[in-house]
């Protein structure tokens, strides 16, 4: 059996029914297919059930010394341990939580304004979602100066492209771990060496990879990272990690009453509890796929974590090849990893166009049909601009999670075919 054949069977033996009986929104949902979720997956009952209980058992402010607040606390702290275990971060200290990824990129990003001195040159890409560009742009007041890292016409970046870029100016790359729009995964270890070589730091945008791949802070060595839990499994928050001592030096805004050291320099005012409960909980979800795969008692909750995301890494192969040969056999112009034999280049987030039709249509088409999908610019202008799309009508985007299933990616080029055949 070859490794393609081998891939097969392991994702063949991914428990998929089982998986999404866990869902809610799945079973409520009818002959409706979610495949919008780059934009937002729907979340387990684990991860109901653990917001709902905060809401109706302990929905205080911490910091008090009765029990329902000092359950908070405690609640607060057991989500700070579960993040630490999914990302392999150092020590829950560094892990703080808040509103989304885009406001901690802004936070970190004018701290940074203010330590510029002579390395004063920031890395971006033209892959990136634009929060993850136009907060370090907004630097240029400060005086900080840029760099292009360019992705190439094969749909990824490439660390080759990086190295002349990097210098003793350099001050920080910041780059992506997976592009929200078209799926490529970077080579982010990589990146970590080339710019720690110069003495320079790497922030990451690990938003769109989390619910992918398995997240390794000491494997990358990077010195930042977001993520938001929306599109892992659980409501709307964000987190922040970053080096313990990077952000302690690191300039934030805090009252005087605030502690001036991680986590609690980084997390000004009240964030949502409930949310970060259901964060927690959504860790626990992602360590039982592992721990249910291969029973074992002597299994860490990290090395499930391991197993379960290897799952699905594994399992979302699958629908990405099946998806590849959908668009292919409907003439799409995919945009991106399209090379079946760089599958592992990829997540299952598919950007594409067919020929002159308008996206908004097909995506139009797509809902009276069941199945939902996205279409515009992405949050991506200067990708738009890359790909010589419009902003106005950009191009299509079909997102896949371990959730979906091949039956429905069978469905989903049923849909599309018709559509083509009715609008062409």
């Amino acid at each position: 059996m070859n490794k393609h054949q081998t891939d097969n069977a392991n994702a063949s033996a991914f428990p998929v029914d089982t998986i999404r009986a866990m869902f809610p929104a799945l079973q409520r949902a009818g002959d409706f297919i979610f495949m919008d979720n780059a934009a937002g997956a729907q979340i387990p009952q684990s991860v109901l059930d653990a917001v709902t209980n905060h809401l109706v058992s302990h929905n205080v402010q911490r910091g008090g010394r009765y029990g329902r607040s000092v359950t908070v606390d405690q609640s607060v702290a057991d989500a700070r341990t579960s993040v630490a275990l999914l990302i392999n971060a150092y020590s829950p200290a560094e892990i703080c939580f808040g509103m989304n990824a885009t406001s901690f990129i802004r936070l970190v990003s004018l701290g940074i304004g203010q330590m510029l001195s002579e390395r004063d040159e920031i890395i971006i890409t033209d892959m990136d979602h634009d929060a993850n560009i136009a907060t370090w742009l907004a630097l240029e007041s400060a005086g900080a100066k840029f760099k292009w890292w360019r992705m190439r016409e094969d749909g990824n970046l490439h660390v080759d492209d990086l190295r002349p870029l990097v210098s003793d100016r350099t001050r920080l790359v910041a780059c992506t771990v997976t592009a929200h729009s078209i799926g490529s995964i970077v080579d982010v270890a990589s990146v970590a060496e080339i710019a720690h070589a110069a003495g320079a730091e790497v922030f990451l945008d690990c938003v769109h990879y989390g619910p992918h791949g398995l997240i390794d802070v000491q494997a990358w060595d990077c010195d930042y990272l977001v993520c938001s839990g929306y599109k892992n499994f659980s409501p709307h928050m964000g987190f922040l990690w970053g080096r313990f001592d990077t952000l302690k030096r690191l300039p934030t805004f805090r009252e005087d009453f605030i502690p001036d050291e991680p986590p609690y320099k980084v997390e000004a005012g009240t964030f949502i509890y409930e949310n970060v409960s259901g964060m927690d909980a959504a860790v626990q979800y992602l360590e039982l796929i592992g721990r249910n795969l291969a029973p074992s008692n002597n299994r860490s909750r990290r090395e499930n974590i391991v197993a379960g995301m290897g799952a699905i890494r594994d399992y979302e192969l699958l629908l990405a090849r099946e998806m590849l040969a959908v668009l292919k056999g409907c003439g799409a112009t995919i945009y991106g990893v399209a090379d079946e034999a760089r599958l592992n280049e990829r997540v299952p987030t598919f950007c594409f166009n067919i020929g002159r039709l308008s996206p908004q249509r097909i995506v139009e088409e797509m809902a009276e049909m069941q199945i939902g999908i996205r279409d515009g610019h992405m949050y991506a202008p200067r990708l738009m601009k890359r790909l010589n799309l419009s902003m106005d009508s950009g191009a299509i985007r079909a997102s896949l999670v371990h959730y979906n299933t091949v039956e429905e990616v069978h469905k989903f080029g049923e849909a599309l075919r018709a559509i083509i055949a009715k609008l062409s």
